[in-house]
């Protein structure tokens, strides 16, 4: 689903990204993180959420932000993720622009990803993304024509068999009385 939208220049780039066309993944300024505190899981392993709801953790156990869902509200934020529809299209494989399917041939699946050959001689092989793959329906196109952080560094990969085994996220530390946020990992 393209949100419409007349949107300012992406943040910092002053780039205008054309109007009607606002990636289903992006976060809106009126998508606000919700109050969670977090505490230490019952028997210690881990942390929770004080309130933990079932929707708060994924089908592996992986507890997600809670983030209010209101697509359109406020200006897009293009240089981050909402987390729910990130997820979404990344477990449904949908196109993350538009959110329909992502093109699929009988072999393979399209993923757009910003240009990596000249960093090891291997790539794209084991690459690791964090976008969801993408749809022929013009999408690639309109995103690689006004994203400034593709622009001129972008290609298109099919993936035969696209893995999803890794998360990123936040870590916490033991802390007293709660666990403490330390920084921003990936985990796969």
């Amino acid at each position: 689903m393209i949100t419409p939208a007349t949107a300012p220049a992406a943040p910092g780039t002053g780039v205008p990204w054309p109007p009607g066309l606002v990636p289903y993944v992006t976060r809106w300024s009126a998508e606000h993180e919700l109050p969670a505190p977090v505490v230490l899981a019952r028997g210690g392993g881990g942390t929770a959420f004080a309130s933990e709801q079932l929707h708060d953790r994924d089908r592996h156990g992986v507890l997600w932000i809670r983030r209010q869902v209101h697509q359109g509200g406020g200006i897009p934020l293009f240089s981050k993720v909402h987390s729910v529809r990130q997820r979404y299209a990344m477990r449904r494989l949908r196109c993350q622009v538009c959110r329909e399917p992502a093109d699929r041939s009988e072999q393979d699946l399209l993923w757009l990803l910003e240009d990596g050959r000249a960093d090891r001689p291997d790539w794209p092989e084991r690459e690791v993304a964090v976008h969801p793959p993408v749809c022929r329906g013009g999408c690639v196109e309109k995103v690689t024509e006004q994203c400034p952080h593709l622009r001129g560094n972008w290609v298109t990969v099919r993936v035969r068999e696209p893995v999803l085994d890794g998360i990123f996220g936040r870590l916490y530390l033991p802390g007293r009385p709660l666990p403490v946020p330390a920084t921003k990992v990936t985990r796969l």
